[in-house]
Formats: C-alpha cells, structure tokens, sequence
C-alpha cells in the first residue's frame, strides 16, 4: 500500500538578521495511513518548521512532501495543524468556536455535529462556557474537538500539550489515544517529551541537532494502553534518550 505523507529529500534554508541558517538537510522519510509518528529532537532543531513544510504552510528549498501522491504546496483541506497555544475566539463561547469549523455546512448540519464532538472530548455541560472559563487542558480538549469535527484525514500536532502541567498533559495523552481508538486519523506529533513520545506513537523519528536529519527511528511496538515503567518502555527510553545525548544512569564518584 503506497504512503499517506511520503517526505523525499527535504531541505529548508531560513532568512535571519544573521543571515542565512539551514535548518532542515536532505529528510526522507514516509508515513503510512493511520500511523502515528511523533518527531522528537534538541530544542530548536527544526521539528516545527519540518511540520510546517509538512503541512504546507512552508516550501522546502529542495525535496518533495507528497500526500497520497500528491505534492503537497499548500495547506490541504484534508489535514488541520493542531498549535501549541490554543486559538479559540475570546468573544464566541465553546460551541460557538467548534461551529466556525464547520463554515459551508447547513446550519442544521453544524447543530448536529457539534454536540456529540462537545461529548466525545468531555466537555459536556461546557458547550456555553467561554474561552476564559475553561483550564488550559479543557481549551486543547475544545482544540481537539474544533478539528476532529471537520473529519481531517491527517492531524499536524505541534507541542500540544506543551505548556500543559504534568498531571494535565497525562490527562491529555489518555484522552488523545482514546479519541484514536474511535476515529481513524494519521498524526504527526512534535514533542519534546521523550516518555510523550513513548506513550503516544507507534513510531519515534529523532532529529539532530540543526541543520536536521533524521538521526534514528525507533519502532513502538508495545500494544496500548501503555505501562510507562515497563521494562520494555524504559528500555525505548534509555535508547531514545542516548540518541539525544543523555545518559540517565548514574556517574561514579570519582
């Protein structure tokens, strides 16, 4: 079966008051439908701006991004990029926002969708709540919701749940997987949370340091719900965070 995203030979030059900074060099890699990837790597090494030319906001210098076959030069109706920072609109309250999703729908239409969307992020009883009433976990669950209800076949997900506390963004990995489960969507997913990673996809690319390649895959196998102090996972973890540079055990005195 040919990929959903197929990534050939992707190279990204960036203009700064500097001068000019190469970020991403020569990336291939593919993603199959339904597949989740997450893509982990040093901070500032290019994760984001490989979605973006991912989801065609951005043009690679050379290479090509092809989805379904197609290349891909701009953003597509069939994908929503998911940002870190959530972007409701102040003045419209919950369901108000998940509606805008649905411009070009019959008003009956977006009335029926809205409520079981509402439901499945479990946000029941918050369909009138504004922005400003919700907690940061509940305004990424409406985020979910506003792009789940366009049915999106693949979903750009850029840290998330970045600024999310530790307690919420397990919260939040539990309720992603469980949505997954019910809907069938392909996810790439930046992070910088390696246990994140872990926990979520069925694949790991690790970027190096910029300008980015592709340093190491790492295949999850282990069937979900997964046991975060697994042996297997801790194994995955150890191996994921030598690829970044980092060694957890413990240094000898010396």
């Amino acid at each position: 079966m040919p990929p959903k995203i197929d990534v050939r030979g992707v190279s990204k030059v960036v203009r700064t008051r500097a001068g000019l900074v190469p970020v991403l060099d020569d990336i291939s890699f593919s993603v199959a439908d339904g597949e989740f990837v997450a893509v982990i790597g040093p901070s500032g090494c290019g994760k984001s701006t490989l979605l973006g030319v991912l989801a065609g906001f951005e043009r690679p210098d050379a290479g090509m991004v092809r989805v379904d076959g197609e290349p891909v030069d701009e953003p597509r109706r069939t994908a929503i990029f998911i940002f870190q920072q959530p972007s409701l609109f102040p003045w419209l309250d919950l369901r108000g926002n998940l509606l805008l999703a649905l411009n070009g729908a019959s008003a009956e239409a977006r009335q029926q969708l809205a409520a079981p969307y509402i439901a499945l992020v479990g946000l029941d009883g918050f369909a009138h709540a504004f922005p400003h009433q919700l907690s940061g976990g509940m305004l990424q669950r409406a985020e979910l919701a506003r792009a789940l209800m366009v049915k999106p076949e693949i979903l750009y997900m850029d840290e998330p749940f970045g600024s999310l506390d530790a307690l919420t963004r397990l919260r939040m990995r539990a309720e992603l997987l469980r949505i997954l489960s019910r809907e069938r969507h392909t996810v790439l997913f930046v992070t910088h949370d390696v246990e994140e990673a872990l926990h979520l996809a069925d694949r790991v690319l690790v970027l190096s340091p910029r300008p980015a390649r592709i340093q190491a895959v790492i295949e999850v196998t282990l069937p979900r719900p997964r046991v975060l102090s697994s042996p297997e996972l801790l194994a995955l973890k150890a191996s994921l965070l030598r690829e970044l540079g980092v060694d957890e055990r413990p240094v000898p005195d010396p």
